[in-house]
């Protein structure tokens, strides 16, 4: 089988399409074909600049979908061809892989595979933000960065579900209006700082309840003073950057917290209950995910750059 690897890390031109050995699964893994594998920001950080547990050589991508076809002992509640998905395998950049059994969920027969594979970690991400980072209430206000991209279009949406008002940044005046087809209350064009005075504006000089600032350290600041009394900002963006700053410099007693998807779903049943949370919207039609971009598994290398030119909207997926 053949995957994508890196010896070192670097740009795009470090990936390599690398013919490895075929896996085998092991007491409690699955071993899965691939469907599709999402592409993120994080597979990005770990190609360029490495993180705990993404030393160079490794495999590179975490998410996707795909079909059971041997089971390892000791495995239950899985059978040979069942359409699964994940959120997190790292190496998934793979024709085949060997998954632990805990780490997929079957995927509902009416949900297709792309979008399986598109909603996994985003989605995941989003129904977090959206519930136990902030739960987005009737008449919330949230900043949502980045709104034209994969996460940004899934929180948008699943804020408008929970009755939510929406003020969307994005970087380039064409995404406008992909983050309003979403249903985008307000799209601001913001590629840095500055916008704070805007959202103050909108929000009849109050600010918003909470921002999700996935900007790094250009927004960072922004982002806190967007934010009204006892607001909550929501930091995703390690990868962009992690900022430092005297806790009282917080403006308005606001409350900051970094968010991560491990958090929402820490065992099986939290991620078998949290998933089909997020499949249930997409089944109801309250959340559809947008492909922004297919490219063949091989080609991950000019998805990476695609990303990083943030000229792309929604979700890229690798296609074997």
């Amino acid at each position: 089988m053949h995957a994508i690897h890196i010896e070192r890390h670097g740009g795009p031109e470090v990936m390599t399409w690398s013919e490895r050995p075929d896996p085998t699964p092991a007491p409690g893994q699955a071993l899965v074909r691939l469907g599709a594998a999402g592409v993120n920001f994080m597979d990005v950080g770990a190609r360029s600049v490495g993180a705990p547990g993404w030393s160079a050589p490794t495999g590179l991508g975490v998410e996707g979908m795909g079909y059971v076809t041997a089971l390892g002992d000791d495995v239950e509640d899985l059978s040979v061809g069942d359409r699964v998905a994940w959120f997190y395998h790292p190496g998934s950049y793979a024709e085949i892989l060997a998954i632990p059994a805990t780490a997929l969920v079957r995927v509902p027969d009416d949900v297709p595979d792309e979008t399986a594979a598109a909603i996994m970690m985003q989605g995941l991400t989003a129904n977090h933000f959206t519930t136990e980072t902030y739960a987005v209430g009737p008449g919330d206000t949230a900043v949502v960065h980045a709104a034209a991209g994969g996460v940004g279009l899934l929180l948008t949406q699943m804020i408008k579900a929970r009755g939510g008002r929406v003020i969307g940044l994005v970087s380039r005046a064409e995404k406008a209006a992909t983050a309003e087809e979403a249903g985008a209350d307000h799209v601001l064009v913001s590629s840095g700082a500055g916008f704070e005075q805007r959202v103050k504006e909108l929000t009849s000089g109050e600010g918003a309840h909470v921002v999700y600032d996935g900007g790094g350290t250009a927004t960072f600041r922004s982002s806190q003073l967007s934010l009204r009394r006892h607001g909550v900002h929501a930091y995703y963006g390690p990868f962009m950057g992690v900022p430092s700053l005297p806790v009282t410099d917080l403006p308005n007693s606001i409350l900051l917290t970094y968010p991560t998807v491990q958090d929402h779903v820490p065992d099986r049943e939290a991620l078998v209950t949290r998933t089909a949370e997020v499949f249930r919207m997409v089944q109801e039609g309250r959340v559809v995910p947008r492909i922004g971009g297919r490219y063949a598994l091989s080609d991950a290398a000019r998805a990476h750059r695609d990303l990083e030119s943030r000229r792309t909207t929604g979700k890229l997926l690798l296609l074997p």
